[in-house]
């Protein structure tokens, strides 16, 4: 009897050892840390949990990044990527998975919840550049060896209001009472995104219609979604409107600013920094 009591007791620690190290080994990864701020940011941690962030804080897989007014946050990654949040953003690291000397275990995937940030790609993406995954409501962002900016702007109850308008303005009736569209071969989708850029430029990004916004600075990136895939080279400006609604090419600049603040160093990612001073805009690549 003492022999079986003795036997449960080494099967039972054996197992919760076994546990405990499953426990540890699937602790979330380090992805990154915080090189650069000028305010307040704050993570979300997969288990609920909230932390204030602060220099050389380490940015975790699952974390849900929080930039608030007037916050700009540069995220160095193991990778040597490096990703820099705009004010009043939200990003989450779905998965980040990375080791020099193993490729075939590359993995990175994030959610830009809402706002904007500016990319750089790291050694993961430059070798395995379809293991790496920027989502948004609008369409899937992939990258092509690059610098890249991408801003997606929230639905709010002015959108509405404008969609019906735009949709008015592209109806005509007829003499048998019926109504039909003005632009039978043109959908909305294409046409609604083309006209604001052609109309609009705020200079904080707000008033626009809502959506993922994108520039090439360098390269050649493209858009995809379940309408379509779009691509968009150097200088160009993309726009996807819906996920049910294919990107479309912007004829200028729809008033996407990121300027860096003075506190961040001017041999940040120099390069973009004064190509993005010189257009104005943004960068990215869908898939």
């Amino acid at each position: 009897m003492l022999q079986i009591k003795n036997s449960t007791a080494i099967k039972f620690f054996f197992l919760a050892a076994l546990y405990l190290s499953c426990a540890l080994s699937f602790a979330a990864q380090v992805a990154g840390t915080v090189t650069h701020l000028s305010g307040p940011l704050i993570a979300k941690k997969a288990d609920g949990a909230v932390k204030v962030l602060s220099l050389q804080s380490a940015i975790e897989q699952g974390d849900t990044l929080i930039a608030e007014k007037d916050t700009y946050a540069r995220i160095k990654f193991a990778d040597n990527s490096e990703i820099v949040l705009r004010p009043n953003s939200q990003l989450k690291i779905d998965q980040f998975s990375f080791e020099e000397d193993k490729p075939n275990n590359d993995g990175f995937t994030m959610t830009l919840i809402k706002g904007g940030l500016r990319a750089v790609t790291g050694l993961l993406g430059k070798r395995n550049k379809e293991r790496f995954g920027l989502n948004t409501p609008t369409a899937s962002i992939g990258i092509r060896g690059t610098t890249f900016i991408a801003e997606y702007v929230a639905p709010d109850s002015s959108v509405a209001a404008y969609n019906m308008a735009t949709t008015a303005a592209l109806q005509t009736t007829g003499a048998d009472g019926r109504t039909s569209r003005s632009d039978a071969d043109a959908p909305v989708a294409a046409i609604q995104p083309l006209q604001l850029a052609a109309n609009e430029t705020p200079a904080s990004g707000s008033g626009r219609v809502p959506g993922l916004y994108v520039q090439v600075l360098d390269g050649t990136i493209f858009l995809r979604n379940s309408a379509g895939i779009l691509d968009v080279t150097t200088g160009q400006f993309g726009f996807a409107i819906s996920f049910n609604r294919p990107p479309v090419i912007l004829p200028n600049n729809p008033g996407m600013q990121f300027t860096l603040p003075g506190s961040f160093p001017a041999n940040l990612t120099q390069d973009n920094v004064s190509n993005e001073s010189k257009s104005g805009s943004l960068i990215c690549e869908v898939r």
